[in-house]
């Protein structure tokens, strides 16, 4: 899937490889949540986050927005499992009728967790999903409930 960077995002991606020395693949600039999603190379996150999150909070503070990051991964599950994280996500099915994503949790407490405040992270992995394999991410459910 081809993806285009404007002259922000290049700038953004320029900024968190000057400050923390790892590799932005791609950067989205998430006006509703008012943060910037990176997706970093698979390997480079230890760099990206720093000790204690250090690297996060100068970026934040240079860019003066929220900063979150994804870890990359060539396959869909796995890169939905990093988006996700901390919820555990057991598997992923597509829906037939709408072909959409839908997304399986291990209890109906992580739901909330894979969905976010307010619907943030489940926004963050549709933009991501659909930027990368080109697919729509549906519905977040506790193992052992049907679409």
């Amino acid at each position: 899937m081809e993806r285009t960077l404007g002259f922000k995002e290049r700038r953004y991606i320029e900024e968190i490889r000057i400050l923390t020395k790892s590799t932005a693949l791609d950067c989205v600039i998430d006006e509703k949540f008012d943060r910037i999603i990176y997706v970093i190379k698979a390997g480079d996150m230890g760099y990206a986050i720093g000790k204690k999150g250090d690297n996060i909070r100068r970026l934040q503070n240079v860019l003066g927005r929220k900063v979150e990051m994804v870890e990359y991964a060539e396959k869909l599950d796995d890169f939905l499992a990093n988006i996700f994280k901390p919820a555990k996500i057991l598997r992923i099915e597509i829906d037939p009728d709408t072909s959409k994503i839908n997304t399986f949790v291990a209890t109906r407490s992580e739901v909330g967790i894979a969905i976010g405040k307010n619907g943030c992270t489940i926004e963050k992995a549709r933009a991501l999903v659909r930027r990368f394999f080109g697919m729509e991410v549906g519905e977040v459910f506790p193992e052992g409930e049907a679409a």
